[in-house]
């Protein structure tokens, strides 16, 4: 055993002072925090680079039906100004110039805009709403119906809003987030999908550095072979641990620094100081109405986060790691030490990859039916349950699914461990061969004697 902490500690302590290690690190839980803050930030930034745009109305129906806004003028001109304004539009200090060629009604396609830089989808919408609405009210006026404005405008202000509530055990409610759910779905799906691939070529491509160098035969003559692939598989895992806990404190660690700072709960910096950090973000000033819906909308996602039992799932997501790793690391490892060179690998570590690029699609499928039987049967097989059953995590799948999952993927990864170790005692030792899956039979059935 002790031989086995040596190895664990080697492949440790040599991994986790990797400058890669340090740098994903850092950047992880910045994204992490990222994808809670942005957000609120992109819901309270707005274009505010004022814009010029002459308007010619060939058929005189439209004049003045685009409103002006806070950023954007817009400048009736004459009909027969359309001859000259390709030249002249930005001599006269306009940004773009728009034409209205024909009736809409009859060509919706007769409104052309042209610049000489492209347009945003901002300045676009606002045009095509502007007009939309002007030929809803002409047509609407058409039918001649008595009040028909007063009934229009009593079916516009109706708008449904559906929340959703989370019930507890205890009978207690909060109010969660359909669409959050499923953002989580798919984080947990594609953490485990990254961890058990990124990791799992890390043993491969260790164990086959280590064969290539003859490295190996020094080591095998203190350790029994299968000691040394437990060993570095192992102290990866640990590798991979100690990045999602470092992961975990530090996003903690950012999102709460946000948070003081975005509402003010914790921090001292006064109001003015507020304003100022987040304009200097997005590069445009922001007032203080700007800056309470950028806080409100932050709250928002942070608390509709909490509602999620983040608890249960960082412990399943643990688990499911360490299982899903510990099945393919065992097949990788093997790999490693039967092949002698990563151009032969191809053909071999693709079938043990497929099951694990097909679980993001099932997965994905998940996300929509966390309930069906697509994603039940894939979160109880062994190589697909570690994504498929993260994904469905977050919707809550009756106990004991999860229960007969676990000791389903605790079962296989023992076993293909045990298999992968006895090919992996000859595979080791075994330079200059071509490797094909007869020849892996042969060291399976030989370890065994």
């Amino acid at each position: 055993m002790s031989k086995i902490s040596l190895i664990i500690q080697r492949e440790y302590t040599t991994r986790v002072k990797k400058k890669s290690f340090i740098v994903m690190t850092i950047i992880g839980p910045i994204l992490f925090a990222a994808m809670m803050v942005l957000p609120g930030w992109f819901a309270s930034m707005e274009d505010t680079d004022e814009k010029s745009i002459a308007v010619i109305d060939q058929t005189g129906k439209y004049n003045d039906q685009i409103n002006s806004t806070g950023y954007l003028k817009f400048s009736w001109l004459d009909k027969t100004a359309s001859e000259t304004i390709a030249q002249e539009y930005e001599k006269d200090g306009y940004d773009a110039y728009l034409i209205i060629e024909d009736d809409l009604l009859k060509h919706p396609d007769a409104v052309k805009i042209y610049s000489a830089s492209q347009i945003t989808i901002d300045v676009k919408e606002h045009i095509s709403r502007s007009l939309e609405k002007h030929l809803e009210t002409e047509k609407l006026a058409s039918y001649e119906i008595e009040g028909l404005d007063g009934i229009i405008k009593d079916i516009n202000a109706v708008r449904v809003k559906v929340k959703t509530i989370k019930l507890s055990d205890d009978g207690s409610e909060k109010e969660s987030s359909t669409e959050l759910v499923m953002i989580a779905a798919i984080i947990f799906a594609m953490m485990i999908y990254m961890f058990v691939l990124v990791y799992g070529m890390q043993v491969m491509r260790g164990v086959m550095e280590e064969k290539v160098n003859r490295i190996v035969e020094v080591i095998v003559s203190s350790v029994k072979p299968f000691q040394l692939m437990m060993g570095k598989i192992i102290g990866i895992a640990l590798v991979a641990l100690t990045q999602f806990l470092l992961w975990v404190i530090l996003t903690v660690t950012i999102v709460g620094i946000m948070h003081s700072i975005f509402t003010g709960g914790a921090s001292t910096v006064t109001d003015t100081n507020q304003i100022e950090m987040v304009s200097s973000m997005n590069g445009q000033p922001m007032d203080s109405e700007q800056m309470s819906e950028f806080a409100e909308g932050f709250t928002n996602i942070l608390d509709k986060v909490l509602s999620l039992d983040l608890i249960g799932s960082l412990v399943l997501f643990v688990f499911y790691f360490l299982g899903g790793y510990l099945l393919y690391a065992s097949l990788f490892a093997a790999l490693g030490a039967a092949l002698d060179n990563e151009a032969d690998s191809q053909q071999f570590v693709m079938p043990v990859m497929m099951p694990l690029i097909l679980s993001i699609y099932v997965a994905m499928a998940a996300f929509r039916n966390p309930t069906g039987d697509l994603a039940f049967w894939f979160s109880m097989i062994p190589f697909t349950s570690p994504v498929v059953m993260m994904a469905r995590i977050p919707f809550q799948p009756p106990i004991w699914q999860i229960v007969l999952s676990m000791f389903i993927l605790i079962g296989t990864f023992i076993f293909t461990t045990w298999f992968a170790g006895r090919i992996y005692r000859t595979g080791i030792l075994m330079y200059g061969k071509k490797v094909s899956y007869k020849e892996l039979w042969k060291w399976f059935r030989y370890s065994g004697k």
